[in-house]
């Protein structure tokens, strides 16, 4: 039996052809983990399935209901059949939705948003098995603006499972999300819908769709794979490889960027200092301690848990957030006594997308590049470099705030390093991004490195932490381990970075 049935569907935006005469059965029962490129049509096809867009042709069945078809009923008043309402909105009662960016209402607190919603859907206010099982009941007086990311993720999801739907439609859930909050949010699908709910699951995340009952590779709007996910391979890394040559392959290709980089290695060892570094809120220390000394073309990694204060480390030690006490140089150049003069050595990226959404990618690139002392002669040429390097061409007259995630992440990151900085920070560049590009990303990072730029990194992708030469595991604002990839891993016994990530962990919490 299926919970979705689809027959050739199109959905076009103007001209763009977002899903290609797709066909697909979604199993009753089944989670269905559901994989593509950037652009590919994972989330048009999730908002089609349930109504919230129209398709241009197609047929689309959801738990018996079609979302774009009005039902009529007879007024029992007047027998006559004068009322309407859409299939859509019967729908909704029988599935829970949560989209890439969740609706949490950041200025109410944890326990208001799980009252909102359950009043939204008609349940009673009876939460605390909920919040045990989240680990969010010492928090529920805590505004959700001020949650971490993984939290923020429990609190999105919890509220999507209230009233037990039929249907769970997950987009990219575990976007952003520590490899131990990955693991609470699986937790806690499998174990709080019953055995008849069906859940299909959008990630970016490999080895979680190799975990479910069934994958749905999609490309340029069609399906390209559908079957269980240990059909195509036993393993995580080779089901990986897989979906890469069933998306085309990956042919790694000289880096253009860091061939085109006009950087000059400068006589510094030391690139980037942290002396202490201390972040304080009253009594909360967000970053406590925090002391590392960074090499020339060194890529250090920045590892931990949401809310461990990585990226409040990043934005003091490019002036973005001002210690409580200590500081940190960049080549050289106190940060605290010197702001603007380090700021021109460093590109940052940071964790959220912070260009501007108003704005065209072009438009985006042209300000950046005025903004990093590009000349205006040089400028076009530049920002065109970036644009075909970063797979742009075909956005570049698009307003940024309608990119989909990937893509904003890629506009960040050649907006971080236009102006060819000799340090790049970059605060998680591949949340959200797709396999192949996120494989780009590194080939560049890697090629920069071997230029003399230096880089500091935060990932949530245990395997491009094998890329490092360093890593700093952040924990509760401290470092507590550093090392190459290898000691780390043979420091935690553990014979892959996520579990040397989790083990690390656990041993500091003893």
């Amino acid at each position: 039996m299926n919970t979705v049935e689809i027959k050739n569907l199109t959905k076009k935006f103007g001209s763009t052809v977002a899903i290609d005469n797709l066909s697909l059965n979604i199993e009753k029962g089944k989670i269905t983990g559901l994989i593509g490129a950037d652009g590919a049509g994972k989330t048009t096809l999730l908002r089609t399935i349930i109504g919230l867009l129209l398709p241009n042709d197609g047929e689309i069945n959801v738990l018996g209901f079609n979302p774009e078809t009005k039902k009529r009923i007879l007024n029992t008043d007047t027998k006559i059949d004068n009322n309407i309402y859409p299939q859509k909105d019967e729908l909704n009662l029988h599935i829970g939705y949560m989209p890439q960016k969740f609706g949490l209402y950041e200025d109410l607190t944890v326990i208001e948003n799980l009252r909102l919603y359950a009043d939204l859907k008609g349940v009673p206010h009876d939460f605390d098995k909920m919040l045990e099982f989240t680990t969010l009941a010492p928090f529920q007086d805590r505004l959700a603006g001020a949650l971490s990311g993984g939290m923020k993720q429990k609190l999105g999801l919890a509220c999507t499972l209230l009233g037990n739907p039929e249907f769970l439609l997950l987009d990219e859930p575990s976007v952003g999300v520590d490899p131990i909050s990955r693991r609470d949010l699986m937790k806690m699908v499998r174990e709080m819908i019953s055995p008849e709910t069906t859940v299909l699951w959008s990630t970016a995340y490999l080895d979680e769709a190799h975990s479910f009952d069934t994958a749905v590779v999609i490309d340029k709007g069609k399906v390209i794979y559908e079957g269980k996910p240990h059909d195509l391979a036993s393993t995580p890394q080779e089901f990986e490889n897989k979906v890469i040559d069933l998306m085309g392959g990956y042919n790694k290709e000289e880096s253009l960027i860091a061939k085109n980089y006009d950087y000059k290695a400068p006589d510094v060892e030391l690139t980037v200092e942290a002396d202490n570094l201390e972040k304080r809120y009253g009594n909360f220390y967000a970053v406590k301690n925090n002391t590392f000394k960074i090499k020339k073309g060194e890529i250090f990694g920045l590892l931990g848990p949401n809310g461990a204060g990585k990226s409040t480390s990043f934005k003091m030690m490019c002036g973005l957030a001002r210690p409580t006490s200590g500081t940190a140089r960049i080549m050289g150049i106190d940060i605290k006594k010197n702001p603007e003069c380090a700021r021109a050595n460093l590109g940052y990226m940071a964790q959220k997308f912070s260009l501007y959404g108003s704005l065209t990618v072009r438009e985006n690139l042209d300000f950046f590049a005025l903004a990093y002392g590009i000349s205006i002669l040089k400028k076009e040429e530049k920002v065109n470099e970036v644009i075909d390097v970063f797979g742009l061409r075909e956005y570049e007259s698009e307003k940024a705030e309608n990119l989909p995630l990937g893509l904003k992440q890629r506009l960040s990151m050649a907006a971080a390093l236009i102006h060819n900085p000799p340090v790049l920070f970059l605060d998680e560049p591949t949340s959200g991004v797709d396999v192949l590009t996120r494989r780009d990303f590194w080939n560049h990072i890697v090629s920069l490195s071997k230029k003399g730029v230096t880089i500091m990194v935060t990932t949530h992708f245990m395997d491009e932490a094998e890329y490092c030469d360093r890593i700093s595991l952040f924990y509760k604002g401290e470092t507590i381990a550093v090392g190459t990839p290898t000691e780390l891993k043979q420091q935690a016994g553990a014979s892959d970075m996520e579990t040397a990530f989790i083990n690390l962990i656990k041993e500091s919490e003893k």
